[in-house]
């Protein structure tokens, strides 16, 4: 208050105290009427200036003139310097400056103005030297404007202007974006008042960002025509780039949820700006006058204007010509340059002050080069500094980001979103009220959505509202109308805050609302139906050969078993000597017809055969067959796993190029949704194609809801085939066991959460979902709902139950066990007939009847407990004729009923004592030779049980009996191992007279000789074995 008093005082005093020592110079003003409040300022900063400068006293000559008739302005000019004037400010408006300018230049007289002027061209500047603006340079402001309208981040705007003028200082704004994707929309507005027709059309285009630069007085007029047609909504955006917007009293306008931002060249609360609005309220009241204005609301070319005036007088003074400066004394048509003109106008040109518009500097042309600009936001309150620029710097922003935030909180806390979506499982369903419960409100619905919206709602602190969209559509472009419906329709016409369900996030779709982050990640896939399960087939097992293979199997194991039997009966080595202790008198084949086919079927089963082929074709044809076999039955085995595990057909098609390569199946999508702009759009030859057989296709493919789709998958009986998003795919396949996902992913696309453009909540919101994905709550809400909530997973654990290999039930193995069953009857009815026929050549051999011998046999296979048998089923009273019976089969007897050593062992030691020493009774005749026909009994020979083999005897032709080749080795383990081994134990010399019989014997017999040149103890009786 003491500088303002201070102020005053020099006003009145300095003037008087001065007297009329100073020199007087005239400076002269142009203006349009005597009306004008720039007035005030020119003659107030004179004012000022002749308090501080005692050295020179500038005297203020105003004339009115039409500043746009030029030949006024000529005859203005130049009577303003022919009455001596060494400065002239102005004028502010009109198209006369350039031929003030060019009088100026010619005298060289400084003229200052203070308002927007276009670019010179090169050629033009040679004519306005000796013009100097304080008004912001045009191109420099030009570049100010484009950088913060670039700092909001718009995808698109709509600028409106109204006259020439506002387009070319606009001219860097239309370069910010991209054109190709976002282009900018410049409209002009006409001369009628009433402008909500124009306004109608930039409501119905969707943008909701808007630059309006028009004069003061027509821009409260077209903001409260927006108003009523509610085009400045909480996401409405307006930026005016006009320098006195802050001069205009919004009244009502202040309080709307509109984004209203503008620029201004003054802080007013700076202490320069005070002092100067107070000098002309104070002047105006000496004068007489009622002036009052507030600081905030100062006009800037008043304020530029008293910079003109303070910028002159200050280069005036510090130029120090006052001694020899002159008043010019000149007239126009003498073309006359006044000598300190150009001095004071390059002087001032290289100064740079700080005034009350901040920093000004210029360049060589006159041009301010320097200034601030300072963004701000219309609030309840007033404006809102929020950033400066200026062409050194850039854009600062003032606020940090925390104030930020916290200013979007509160407005956030007090907020309650409407959330527009639809019905669709996982994403929201209604819910199912218990009994006596009244559903209101949110809990109406369940779902994905729900569980996402509250988690955002919990870290932000807001309400919210689920609402339907009315059309229950995502949202579509309409070509023919260019309108949108559904839920993105809600949100262009401010119906709704966000959209929330599996709303696809499209380059389309981000033309007309704005996404957070995507919450999920997806793609379009094929929905089909599982191919039925195949009728059960007991006989399965004959699946992995066809009928033709088993065919020639069957032929090739009889032409085997034929040939093997051939080739055996002509092969030498397979004749074979039945009795090996002596020399052959014939010899017999093994290989029948029922040995070859059991070789041939053992090997074909892998189960080998106990008879082996000894020559060389007999081997050959064996080792192919055994080959043969081999593949077969690995080829076979690997088969039959694959059979016996698919319980259902592969699927006709895998692939997108599957179903565009047939035309049996018939596939489609949604209507209207994004799977279906997809293939519409798509320029891929296999969707181009696929599209045109949907869009062709008739009956329609097309369904309204996914739903729908899925159902007609159900019906189709493997004829349709379903598009549709992989999510809502996948949440089918969890619950409905019979569909299937066939293929991958066709595209990646993306779920997000829409809201309308130039939301002030999406930094926030976007935040809140990159948290949650983070935190690894956006995988557990899928969880929950696609595994857990209503039946998922059923279908994944039956799976699951199977393992990687299902398990095989009856019908997959049943005529397995058909031909086991059949191959166990015929072996019973074989067994049986076995039985039989030997019980009636039991009754034959021991004369006695059938009821009595199929009695004894039959009583005997009851006695499980006995395991050996013996040779003659009567015994008692029909002893003797069982031994005349048995000398009448006794080879029969000798064959068949051997007597082994396993039964030896379980009949007890005496019964094998005995059997053992009628054994040895008949060694002696069973090796007599018939050269030799006395030959002296053996002494008693010790007996040592061999539990390997058995001893049979068969007689010879002359009546005597020999050991049968297969119980040589027996034979002479049975004679010589006892008596060795108990001379070794006694240490006493063998029975020489036993020893020498035995050599004896051997000498006698080659084939035995050959066996039996090397026994225990040779020396003991080598020279008797060579006699």
């Amino acid at each position: 208050m003491f500088f303002l008093f201070l102020t005053h005082f020099l006003l009145i005093a300095l003037p008087v105290l001065a007297g009329i020592d100073r020199s007087q110079f005239m400076v002269g003003s142009i203006f349009t009427s005597d009306k004008d409040e720039s007035e005030i300022a020119f003659r107030t900063a004179v004012d000022r200036a002749n308090i501080l400068e005692r050295n020179v006293e500038l005297v203020p000559i105003v004339v009115y003139a039409n500043t746009d008739d030029s030949f006024i302005m000529e005859k203005m000019v130049c009577n303003l310097i022919s009455q001596g004037v060494i400065a002239i400010f102005g004028p502010s408006t009109g198209s006369s400056s350039d031929i003030i300018a060019s009088i100026c230049d010619t005298l060289d007289i400084p003229h200052i103005v203070y308002d927007w002027i276009p670019n010179e061209s090169i050629p033009d500047r040679e004519h306005s030297t000796m013009t100097l603006n304080v008004h912001p340079d045009n191109l420099l402001l030009s570049q100010g404007l484009a950088e913060i309208v670039q700092s909001f981040a718009w995808r698109s705007f709509t600028v409106v202007y109204e006259t020439d003028k506002e387009l070319q200082q606009l001219q860097d704004i239309l370069q910010v974006g991209e054109p190709s994707s976002n282009p900018t929309t410049v409209k002009q507005l006409g001369p009628d008042d009433d402008h909500r027709p124009f306004l109608k059309e930039i409501k119905l285009s969707t943008d909701n960002c808007l630059i309006l630069h028009c004069a003061p007085d027509n821009l409260l007029k077209i903001l409260q025509q927006a108003n009523e047609l509610k085009m400045l909504g909480e996401y409405q955006s307006v930026f005016i780039p006009l320098l006195d917007t802050h001069s205009i009293d919004f009244g009502e306008l202040s309080g709307v949820e509109a984004n209203i931002t503008t620029v201004r060249l003054m802080d007013p609360s700076d202490f320069h700006v005070k002092n100067v609005v107070h000098d002309w309220e104070e002047r105006e009241k000496r004068e007489g006058r009622y002036f009052k204005v507030d600081p905030n609301r100062v006009k800037s070319q008043m304020i530029l204007l008293n910079d003109a005036v303070w910028l002159f007088s200050k280069g005036l003074t510090e130029l120090g010509i006052f001694e020899e400066l002159t008043a010019p004394d000149l007239e126009c048509r003498r073309k006359k340059p006044w000598p300190f003109g150009k001095r004071i106008i390059e002087f001032i040109k290289a100064r740079s002050e700080e005034t009350s518009t901040g920093r000004i500097d210029f360049n060589e042309n006159g041009q301010r080069s320097f200034f601030t600009l300072r963004f701000m936001e219309l609030n309840s309150d007033g404006f809102l500094d929020l950033a400066t620029w200026d062409p050194v710097n850039g854009l600062d922003v003032l606020n940090d980001d925390e104030e930020s935030e916290k200013r979007v909180g509160q407005k956030l806390s007090n907020k309650t979103f409407i959330v527009s979506s639809r019905l669709g499982a996982p994403f929201l369903t209604l819910r199912e009220p218990q009994e006596g419960e009244v559903l209101t409100g949110n809990s109406r619905y369940e779902g994905y959505s729900i569980d996402l919206i509250n988690e955002i709602a919990k870290m932000l602190n807001f309400k919210f509202e689920f609402r339907m969209s009315p059309d229950g559509k995502y949202g579509a472009l309409n070509k023919v109308t260019q309108t949108w419906d559904g839920i993105v329709r809600q949100l262009i016409d401010g119906n709704a805050d966000l959209g929330i369900c599996d709303l696809t996030m499209t380059s389309s779709r981000r033309q007309a609302v704005d996404f957070t982050p995507p919450f999920m990640t997806l793609g379009i896939s094929i929905l089909f139906s599982k191919p039925p399960t195949p009728p059960t087939d007991l006989f399965s097992f004959l699946s992995p050969f066809s009928l033709d293979v088993w065919i020639y199997m069957g032929s090739a194991y009889l032409f085997i078993s034929l040939l093997l039997f051939a080739l055996a009966r002509m092969a030498p080595d397979d004749w074979e000597n039945p009795h090996p202790c002596k020399e052959p008198e014939e010899v017999e084949n093994i290989w029948s017809i029922m040995n070859t086919t059991w070789l041939s079927i053992g090997s074909l089963m892998g189960q080998g055969c106990d008879i082996l082929p000894k020559a060389a074709s007999t081997r050959l044809v064996t080792g192919m067959w055994w080959f043969f076999a081999l593949m077969m039955l690995n080829s076979y085995t690997a088969n039959l796993a694959a059979f016996l595990t698919n319980s259902r057909q592969a699927n006709s098609i895998n692939s997108a190029e599957d179903l565009a390569a047939q035309s049996k199946i018939k596939y489609g999508a949604m209507a209207g949704g994004s799977t279906m702009g997809f293939f519409r759009d798509s320029n891929f030859s296999t969707y181009q194609k696929m599209w045109t057989a949907m869009e062709s296709a008739s009956p329609s493919v097309f369904t309204k809801t996914n739903d729908e789709g899925v159902e007609r998958v159900q019906k189709g009986k493997n004829l349709y085939a379903f598009l549709m998003e992989s999510t809502t795919l996948e949440y089918n396949v969890e619950r409905k066991c019979d569909l299937v996902q066939i293929g991958g992913w066709l595209d990646y696309k993306s779920y997000g959460i829409a809201m309308p453009f130039n939301s002030p909540y999406r930094k926030q919101i976007s935040a809140a979902v990159l948290k949650l994905g983070e935190l690894g709550q956006l995988a557990e809400l899928k969880r929950k709902w696609w595994k857990e909530m209503h039946g998922g997973g059923n279908c994944e654990k039956s799976d699951e139950d199977g393992g990687d290999t299902p398990e095989l039930g009856l019908e997959n193995v049943g005529g397995v066990f058909l031909v086991l069953g059949l191959g166990l009857f015929a072996a019973m009815v074989l067994g049986c007939t076995e039985f039989l026929w030997n019980v009636k050549s039991v009754a034959i051999e021991e004369k006695i009847s059938l009821k009595e011998a199929f009695k004894s046999e039959a009583l005997f296979a009851a006695r499980i407990w006995i395991t050996t048998k013996p040779v003659h089923t009567s015994s008692g009273s029909g002893s003797s004729t069982s031994s005349s019976s048995s000398s009448s089969r006794s080879k029969h007897s000798f064959k068949s009923q051997g007597l082994s050593m396993k039964s030896l062992k379980s009949s007890g030691y005496q019964d094998v004592e005995a059997s053992v020493h009628s054994k040895l009774k008949k060694i002696g005749s069973m090796f007599s030779l018939k050269s030799q026909t006395t030959v002296t009994p053996p002494p008693e020979i010790g007996w040592k049980l061999d539990k390997s083999t058995q001893i049979d005897a068969v007689p010879t032709s002359d009546g005597d009996l020999e050991l049968i080749p297969e119980a040589s080795n027996l034979c002479f383990s049975a004679l010589l191992v006892p008596e060795i081994s108990s001379s070794i134990r006694t240490d006493r010399q063998p029975d020489m007279a036993r020893l020498t019989w035995l050599v004896g014997l051997i000498k006698d017999k080659p084939y035995i000789k050959t066996q039996f040149k090397i026994i225990l103890f040779p020396k003991l009786f080598m020279s008797q074995f060579y006699g």
